[in-house]
């Protein structure tokens, strides 16, 4: 490589830096590399009959073949929840989802991706005891934050690698996560102030 050739590298990824999940066309044709990107036809609209608040809770799931396994709800609303979970699952196969102050749910895996899954409750939470489960949550505290950031950055470098059909979906909840872990960084810092 030129002299030449190595400063514009080295500027282009000074400029870039290693948390860029997407670059320019032109910084691509100096360094050379390809970036995958989905394209917009492929990308599903988003479906959700409703948002998604932000939790960490411990859950266990199951499917028909395997023993309990642990998983964490990541997001949830009264329609399902995003869980991170270890375990293999395929997508429109249905699991059990047995959360601490819920009776256990029957889920549809709406999609899978890593060790990251999108669940969608047989049945919706009443909205009376969705609510109180948010109660009872609270704000969350800020190592469950830094949980959301360390999910934010996991998923922004797995959504780099990933093939196609899986960057909307990291890339997403990255955002997600990230945008959640702010709001619920500064709820923290509003607690009440001294004089």
């Amino acid at each position: 490589m030129s002299r030449v050739a190595l400063l514009r590298h080295e500027r282009l990824f000074s400029r870039v830096g290693a948390n860029h999940l997407f670059t320019t066309s032109a910084d691509n044709a100096l360094s050379g590399v390809k970036i995958r990107m989905a394209q917009a036809s492929k990308v599903q609209p988003d479906r959700r009959k409703v948002e998604r608040s932000a939790l960490r809770l411990n859950a266990t799931m199951r499917d028909g073949r395997n023993s309990r396994v642990r998983a964490r709800v990541i997001d949830m609303s009264t329609h399902g929840c995003r869980i991170e979970c270890t375990a293999p699952v395929d997508d429109d196969s249905w699991v059990w989802l047995a959360i601490a102050g819920l009776e256990t749910q029957y889920c549809r895996v709406v999609w899978h991706c890593e060790e990251f899954i999108g669940l969608e409750f047989e049945k919706p939470v009443a909205q009376a005891v969705f609510d109180k489960l948010l109660a009872d949550q609270g704000a969350l505290p800020e190592n469950t934050i830094k949980e959301l950031r360390s999910i934010a950055s996991r998923t922004h470098w797995l959504a780099r690698k990933a093939n196609d059909s899986d960057i909307a979906i990291l890339a997403d909840l990255s955002r997600k996560c990230a945008v959640d872990a702010v709001v619920e960084g500064l709820k923290l810092g509003e607690g009440p102030r001294r004089r």
